[in-house]
C-alpha cells in the first residue's frame, strides 16, 4: 500500500505540510491491481510534470486503492486508509486521477476512491469544488480509451471539479515496436502538459479564500 508525497513532503500530515511549504499541492490516484503498470506510470509521469511547474505532490497508487473498502454511503466508519485519502483530498489545491478503460468505463478501483469525495459533501469546498483535475485514461484500444474518458471528465464535472483543457488518452495495445513508451516524445510531453495546467489553475485559483470566491461571483 503505497502513499507517498514526492517533493520536500515526505512524512506527517496535511497540516504539517501545509506548513512546510508555501507551494500548491496536487493529489493524484489511480493504477490498477498490476503493480508498475502503465496506468501508474502515467499518473507518475503526470505528477511529475505538476511538481516541475512548481507543485508538492502525493500519490495513491493502485496498490493503495486496492486496501481500501468498497464505499458504502450509509457506513460511517472509516478504516485509517479511507480517512488518509480523504484528508489529503480535502487540503489538495488540484488533483490527477489515471485510470484504466474497463469495458468502456471507468475501472471499479478508482470509481470507489473517488467516491470517498463524498465524505466532503459538507465541506467549504464539497467534492472537487474550485480544483483543476487532470485526466488521464489507458486503453487497449482507442475507441474504448475515448469513451472512458468522456465519462471521466463527466464524473469530475457532477463533483463540482474543473478537468483541464488538456486530457491523456494512452492506447497501451502491442504492436509490432512492443508496447507504449511513455518516454517518447509525444507522450511525454502531453502527461507533462497535463500536470503543468493543474498546477498552474492551483496556483492562480485552487488556493483563494472561499469568501473571495463568492464575492468574485
Amino acid at each position: 500500500m503505497t502513499s507517498r508525497w514526492h517533493q520536500r513532503v515526505r512524512t506527517g500530515t496535511e497540516a504539517e505540510a501545509r506548513q512546510m511549504t508555501d507551494e500548491p499541492v496536487v493529489v493524484g490516484l489511480g493504477g490498477s491491481g498490476r503493480p508498475g503498470s502503465t496506468t501508474e506510470r502515467a499518473l507518475a509521469a503526470a505528477l511529475d510534470g505538476a511538481r516541475r511547474a512548481g507543485a508538492t505532490t502525493r500519490l495513491f497508487d493502485g496498490a493503495f486503492l486496492a486496501e481500501l473498502p468498497l464505499f458504502l454511503p450509509w457506513q460511517q466508519a472509516r478504516t485509517a486508509a479511507a480517512v488518509e485519502l480523504v484528508s489529503a483530498l480535502r487540503t489538495a489545491d488540484g488533483v490527477i486521477v489515471a485510470t484504466p478503460s474497463y469495458h468502456g468505463g471507468v475501472s471499479a478501483l478508482v470509481k470507489s476512491a473517488m467516491d470517498y469525495l463524498e465524505d466532503l459533501r459538507g465541506d467549504d469546498r464539497p467534492y472537487l469544488d474550485g480544483r483543476a483535475v487532470g485526466c488521464v485514461v489507458t486503453a487497449a484500444g482507442a475507441q474504448a480509451g475515448g469513451v472512458t474518458l468522456s465519462a471521466l471528465r463527466t464524473i469530475v464535472h457532477a463533483l463540482r471539479g474543473w478537468p483541464t483543457p488538456l486530457s491523456v488518452s494512452l492506447n497501451t495495445t502491442r504492436s509490432a515496436a512492443g508496447p507504449i513508451n511513455l518516454t517518447e516524445s509525444g507522450t511525454a510531453t502531453q502527461l507533462s502538459i497535463l500536470g503543468e495546467q493543474v498546477t498552474r489553475f492551483a496556483t492562480a485559483f485552487g488556493r483563494r479564500p472561499q469568501a473571495e470566491l463568492r464575492t468574485a461571483r
